[in-house]
Order: structure tokens, then sequence, then C-alpha cells
């Protein structure tokens, strides 16, 4: 029978997750996990939550957007961490899981009594990940870290930004996302190799690790300038090629731009892009004759490209640039992105119900697999399923879950 009309598991379907992460960074890796189909437990404490919740929301009785679009198909119980009591049930719940992962301050885990040589002593099979702002073997393994320090010291701050102008912070929160993406694939890497070691292991990701990675090919660059000077910004243009950036679109608003490329290693770009817009005298012109000469000649360039792009809209131009077969994008802000209908198809961009705020627009998952289909759902509410888990996970009943809510175990 041909399996890929077939219903199936998903991809990590019967893998536990306990996930004590918050804000981004963590939570990032942990959704990664739960839209492959793991089952993944937050682990809050029990007055407020993580500060992911309430840090960020335009209402008091409803957890944040911003929680809620990296929370997705999770679970939340919730323990204090702090109490005797509270560290028994999570010694337990340790035994039950296939992944353990963290994002706290540096040190504090490992304070609770959760190092990696006491979690694998409780589970010899448990994956211990950690997300930290700068690797504990370093000089800065105390130091606090947020998407824009990581940024900052991992160098996208510093590519980023106009010529001789400051540095600017990239919009994207590559340092929080972006690290947790990684940190999924040594999760993921971690349960392959268990299957044939039988053994877990500890998978640690810094923060500024993760942005020095990201910056491999501006540092290839860098490399490459062996007087020893410093590698210029560029803005939104591509240094030694032309047309290469942003050009204006009609109406004229802030975001009425698209960016075009023709690749200087391919001549047909350069030619195609000239046909679409009615411009083919250019290829006559002896200043743009190969793509050396058009970044020489780069006024000429954007100005002929400007004049065009100027009276249509970036839906526009993208659609007759982009179908030219010449590299092209319209640049779509997040309310575009939000409301962008196949997107919305595909389900990049999908709806949820949530229990409190009603039908939700939020993102999903941009991996596609044939045989693992995960449906988006809700965010938890705060210790929502504290029954459920500590149920299922450790046949306690619903008698004492309430009880240890009362002695503020939960």
């Amino acid at each position: 029978m041909d399996g890929s009309n077939t219903p199936s598991s998903s991809a990590l379907d019967g893998i536990k997750v306990l996930d004590f992460t918050q804000f981004e960074a963590g939570p990032s890796c942990t959704q990664a996990l739960a839209w492959m189909g793991a089952e993944v437990v937050k682990v809050e404490e029990p007055k407020r939550g993580e500060p992911g919740r309430w840090g960020f929301s335009n209402r008091k009785d409803a957890d944040a957007h911003y929680f809620i679009f990296y929370n997705t198909n999770k679970k939340s119980i919730t323990c204090n961490l702090k109490s005797p009591e509270g560290k028994a049930l999570i010694e337990k719940m340790v035994k039950e899981v296939d992944i353990v992962i963290e994002n706290m301050a540096p040190g504090t885990f490992a304070r609770l009594g959760f190092d990696y040589e006491r979690l694998s002593e409780l589970n010899p099979r448990v994956i211990f990940a950690q997300v930290k702002g700068f690797s504990p073997e370093g000089p800065h393994a105390d130091y606090l870290a947020f998407d824009m320090i990581a940024q900052a010291a991992g160098g996208t701050f510093a590519i980023n930004g106009m010529p001789d102008q400051p540095p600017i912070r990239p919009g994207a929160t590559m340092g929080d996302t972006g690290t947790g993406m990684m940190a999924a694939m040594g999760i993921l890497a971690a349960l392959f190799q268990r299957v044939t070691t039988g053994k877990g292991q500890h998978v640690q990701v810094a923060m500024r690790d993760a942005m020095v990675n990201y910056s491999r090919t501006p540092m290839s660059r860098q490399a490459q300038l062996e007087d020893g000077s410093l590698l210029p910004r560029a803005g939104n243009d591509v240094i030694g090629t032309a047309p290469g950036g942003l050009f204006p679109c009609k109406p004229g608003g802030l975001d009425d731009w698209a960016y075009i490329f023709a690749a200087r290693g391919n001549e047909e770009h350069w030619r195609r892009l000239v046909k679409a817009i009615g411009r083919e005298d250019l290829l006559d012109d002896p200043r743009l004759q190969d793509g050396t000469m058009r970044f020489e000649h780069k006024d000429v360039v954007d100005e002929a490209i400007s004049a065009w792009t100027s009276q249509r809209t970036k839906k526009e131009v993208m659609e007759t640039i982009a179908s030219a077969k010449v590299p092209c994008g319209a640049v779509f802000n997040m309310k575009e992105q939000l409301e962008d209908e196949d997107l919305r198809k595909r389900g990049i961009i999908t709806k949820i119900d949530h229990p409190v705020r009603g039908e939700m627009i939020v993102p999903g998952t941009p991996i596609m697999m044939s045989d693992s289909k995960v449906p988006v759902q809700t965010a938890p509410v705060h210790g929502g399923n504290n029954e459920e888990i500590y149920g299922d996970w450790l046949g306690i009943s619903v008698e004492e879950v309430q009880k240890m809510r009362a002695n503020n175990v939960i």
C-alpha cells in the first residue's frame, strides 16, 4: 500500500518534553518539537507563570500575543521548584521524559538541583538541552542576555545598517528564535544517536555562538580583506552588484519598496530585467556591459529601474520582475504577512481558538513533511494541564493534585 495517502503518526509521536523555558529562545525550540508531534509540557511557577505570559500583554485577563505565538501546541503545568515537594515531583517527572530543556539565567537550574549529572542519574536516556546567552565555558558565562545582546556580541548588529552610520539592530529576533532552532537541531540529532547508544546526552547552544554562525557569509568577506581593513556595512545594497537593493514603488508609503537583484555571475538576469521594464536600450550602453561596470555606474542602473518601479505597486513589481525569472521580492510588512491569503491557505499563518481571547491568527510551522501532519493548537492557559499530566504521567489522582495545589506544591 502507498503510505503517502494514509494517516500516519507525527514525526515525534511518543516523545515527551519537560519544558522549563521562558520568553523566546527556549520556547522557540520546544515549539518546533511540538509542531513535529512531541508532547511538550511547560513547567511554570504557580503564581503567574513564565514572564512572557504577562510581561507584554495588552489585557490583564489574557496571556500576551507574544506568549501565545511561541507556545502553541504545548501543555502547561505548575510546580514550585523552590519547595522540597516540588523538586521531588520534578524528579519523578524526569524519569518519564525524553527531553528536559531550560533557558533560565546562568546557573539557576543547577542551583535548583538539576544539572546534567543529576538528571542523568534519574534517567540515563534523558537529553538535557540548554540555551544560554553566552557559553558556560567562556569568560562571559555569567552575563545575562536577551536577543539584542546576543546579536550585538555575535556580530549581526555590526553588519546591519547603512554605510558610515551606527549599527542597526535587525528586526527579526534571530538571537532568540535562531538559537532555538539550532537547539532543536541538536536535540533531534541526540534523539537519533540515542537509538544506537541507548544513552542521552547534554546539548548546549549559546546565543552569541549561534549568531556568529549565522554570520558566515559576511565573515567570509571579511576574511578576504587581506589589507586588514574592516568590512563596511552595506545597508540594503549588495556590494559589487547592481542592481542589488531596494527600489521605490507606488504609492510611495513607508513600506512601498521591492528588492531587485540581478546576480553579477548570471548575465541572463540583467538581460531579462531590462526587457521586463522595457529598457532594452540599456544593453547597448557601453557603461553597463558587465557586472563590474554596472556596479561602477550604479547610479545609472538605479535611476532607470526606479523610474519604472515608482509607477507600479510593489506587488505589480514583484509579479512582473519575478515572472521574468529575475530575483525580486516585495517588502511585505507584518500586517500584510498576517493577512496574506497564500500564507493562510498553506497554514504558515493559521487560526486557533484561544480559551480567553477567542479566535486568533497565529504563525504555524514552515516545515512541511509529507508523513507528519500536526495541526496548530492553542497555547495553554497557566497550569491548565495539571490534572491531565500529573495523572497520566505519574498516576496522581485529581484529589491529590488538588491537595498539592492547596499546599502550594503546584
